[in-house]
């Protein structure tokens, strides 16, 4: 059996350029971990495809429009034509079919929890191409066997959680008059209450994090890019280095190298200092 979790690349850079296609089974995953499962897809490329197959006139799916929205997954609409009939799958598996055959990809993203997209994935693999699975602990041994790397749902870390409140800061810790307060010209809310943004950039972090729990800044702003299309100047920031530090959400130390390194001030098992 292969692994079941998707291993942490010690090289994120070389995937920068790899190109991905994103297929969701809407009707068979809650919207809750799209945030999670972008943010671990950016460890390998990116998501240049985006796609989430449904029936959207179903009230079951309602949570799923404001996800849509946030992380530009184009919804595909597929009615059920016949009862106990899931015609989500097949327009998935037509979709994967002619992407594969018209798209230069690098590899395929299915998330589901359904055993039926297994020859899908070994169709996939037999072409080259890698598939990285993402679904619930009782999806089948067949499909979590077929998949290149498979990653259960419920060991993505909650970056679709309302960040905490904003603490205020020390006097020694305020910006300058010149920097004041960071807010998003986006939304107005405070950098640390910008729910979409703080998902983004601690996804980043994690997806680039080494064993010690740093990442390096550069890395972890191109991991950030892959997610979403975010210009730090539409957050008062001139970069990323500066955005980060201006949530107040990570620590941020400079080596002796001249290197800069980022840490998630959550994650209570890293290193006092990057190795």
């Amino acid at each position: 059996m292969e692994a079941t979790t998707i291993a942490t690349d010690s090289r994120p850079e070389a995937f920068s350029d790899r190109r991905i296609a994103l297929l969701i089974d809407a009707d068979n995953i809650s919207h809750s971990k799209v945030g999670g499962i972008l943010a671990e897809l950016s460890r390998y490329g990116t998501a240049n495809i985006r796609r989430a197959y449904g029936d959207w006139g179903s009230s079951g799916l309602k949570g799923w429009k404001d996800k849509l929205h946030e992380f530009a997954i184009r919804p595909v609409q597929q009615f059920s034509y016949s009862s106990g009939k899931n015609a989500t799958d097949i327009a998935l598996v037509i979709d994967a079919m002619e992407l594969l055959y018209t798209q230069k990809l690098d590899a395929f993203c299915v998330v589901s929890s359904d055993a039926d997209f297994t020859p899908l994935v070994m169709q996939l693999k037999a072409k080259g191409h890698d598939v990285y699975g993402f679904g619930d602990r009782k999806t089948p041994s067949p499909f979590v066997n077929a998949c290149t790397t498979f990653l259960y749902l419920d060991n993505l870390s909650d970056k679709d959680a309302a960040p905490e409140p904003v603490q205020e800061m020390t006097p020694a810790a305020k910006p300058k008059a010149k920097a004041k307060a960071p807010a998003s010209k986006e939304s107005g809310k405070s950098l640390a209450q910008d729910a979409k943004l703080v998902t983004i950039l601690r996804g980043a972090v994690e997806a680039t994090a080494r064993d010690d729990g740093w990442a390096t800044l550069a890395a972890a702003g191109s991991a950030a890019k892959r997610q979403a299309p975010i210009d730090p100047r539409n957050y008062g920031a001139k970069n990323f280095p500066a955005l980060f530090a201006a949530t107040g959400l990570f620590d941020i130390v400079k080596a002796e190298n001249g290197q800069s390194y980022v840490a998630d001030k959550r994650n209570k098992d890293k290193a006092s200092s990057p190795s």
